[in-house]
């Protein structure tokens, strides 16, 4: 009987057990709460076959020795890969970038299943891969968000469609650089040949400088030139054929536009309809921790919006949700990935009414925006969520006159110093707001 060594508990860790031990593997489960801790597993490493990796783990001193060892250390989608290509036709559409990886994901898998084709929606975007095989017949395609961290490790996969969306500095406290960061988006192609589709957006600087690590046929997207999926003068085009028209696109905002293109170019590769795709994109709903326009407050003439825009975890993506809004009141901060901060920063400046900094970045925010003479009167370093809802609340309680104020929590970062995720982050920030906010009737 085969050995594998799986290295954290997490969702994915638990399903890919069901499924080594569905295919009669046995089964070492390392974590340091509910398995054999990680300092003890050195000593079960003879005799193991394979390590399966969980992404969020860094490499250290027990991965190093399995790989000196010679044991092969992949992921859980490497192993739910192998599983299925032995046994099915499914199809693989793989989803990665920095920002708009979900709202792709969820959008494309749900207007596969709007035009009868059984779809799911599976890896980073919450339900594991391995899971979606051990029920691979009821799908003819697995839609696949994957992060950075669940590209690595990867040594069979491949993706009957590719596409990266965008790239932007990020997780540099696990990466030696962008660079390698970006490199390593790039492995979402891995395997492909002719007859395999990458999708790339054209528009991204960084992405067409790494256009010799495609192998799959390049079809290629972009808001700004006319090419393979694009828009001009307010329709979608794909490959010149005129698809639908935007202005009623449900999702708004040039962000979801390009989203939306991914989401198109693909349905019209696998050949859906195009009354099909226009009615989906017209009536679909935006998704929960997205810019979520959850609750407005309304108080003397004052009238005041929230918006929850907890799956902001990056710079870029808060950079944009500032931008959407008229001089917002930002709540900001979480997890220090290392990056340079200085184009947040700068928007922070020029757009955002006042900041309510929370989490391990918060310091070094605070710093930041003084050292640009951003008015010390408007930062509050509360370091929770929790306390900055107190302090927004007795603010907005005691306003005068007349305002339309809107309350963006946007973190531009990871969630993991206080909450589980960024949906806890998100669950308790509507939660709290619901609560402080609450209209006296």
């Amino acid at each position: 009987m085969k050995k594998a060594m799986i290295y954290g508990a997490g969702i994915s860790g638990k399903s890919v057990i069901k499924l080594l031990e569905k295919n009669k593997w046995e089964t070492v489960l390392v974590d340091d709460k509910i398995g054999v801790s990680s300092t003890d597993a050195v000593a079960y490493l003879e005799g193991v076959d394979l390590f399966v990796k969980s992404p969020g783990i860094p490499y250290n001193d027990l991965i190093e020795k399995a790989k000196k060892k010679g044991i092969k250390v992949v992921n859980e989608i490497e192993v739910s890969y192998n599983y299925m290509k032995k046994t099915s036709k499914t199809k693989i559409i793989a989803i990665t970038g920095t920002n708009g990886k979900t709202t792709t994901t969820s959008k494309l898998a749900g207007l596969l299943n709007a035009s009868g084709i059984r779809s799911i929606a599976a890896g980073n975007i919450g339900t594991p891969y391995s899971e979606a095989v051990l029920e691979k017949e009821k799908y003819e395609y697995i839609v696949l968000e994957l992060s950075s961290y669940q590209l690595e490790n990867l040594y069979e996969f491949k993706a009957d469609i590719a596409m990266i969306i965008n790239l932007a500095p990020d997780h540099l406290n696990r990466y030696r650089d962008a660079d390698e960061y970006y490199d390593t988006k790039f492995n979402v192609g891995m395997n492909q040949n002719s007859k395999d589709k990458f999708i790339i957006n054209i528009d991204d600087l960084e992405i067409t400088k790494r256009l010799d690590r495609i192998n799959g046929e390049i079809l290629k997207l972009s808001l700004e030139e006319n090419t393979d999926i694009c828009v001009y003068e307010n329709n979608l085009y794909f490959r010149g054929e005129q698809i639908t028209a935007i202005d009623n696109f449900s999702l708004k905002g040039r962000h979801n536009l390009q989203n939306m293109l991914f989401v198109v170019g693909t349905a019209k590769l696998i050949g859906i309809d195009n009354n099909v795709i226009s009615n989906f994109l017209e009536n679909t709903n935006s998704l929960e921790h997205r810019m979520e326009d959850f609750y407005t407050y309304k108080i003397k003439k004052n009238i005041v919006k929230f918006i929850n825009d907890s799956k902001g975890t990056n710079l870029e993506s808060t950079i944009k949700a500032i931008g959407a809004f008229e001089k917002p009141i930002l709540i900001c901060g979480g997890c220090d990935k290392n990056l340079e901060l200085t184009p947040l920063i700068e928007k922070i400046k020029k757009s955002v009414k006042e900041i309510y900094l929370i989490g391990e970045l918060a310091p070094k925010l605070e710093s930041k925006l003084l050292s640009v003479n951003y008015p010390k009167e408007d930062i509050y370093t509360t370091k929770t969520l929790e306390k900055a809802l107190i302090t927004l609340e007795k603010k907005i309680k005691n306003m005068d006159g007349s305002k339309n104020l809107t309350v963006l929590l946007s973190p531009a970062t990871s969630s993991f110093d206080q909450f589980k995720s960024f949906e806890e982050r998100g669950k308790i920030f509507k939660k709290l707001v619901l609560e402080k906010f609450k209209e006296e009737s």
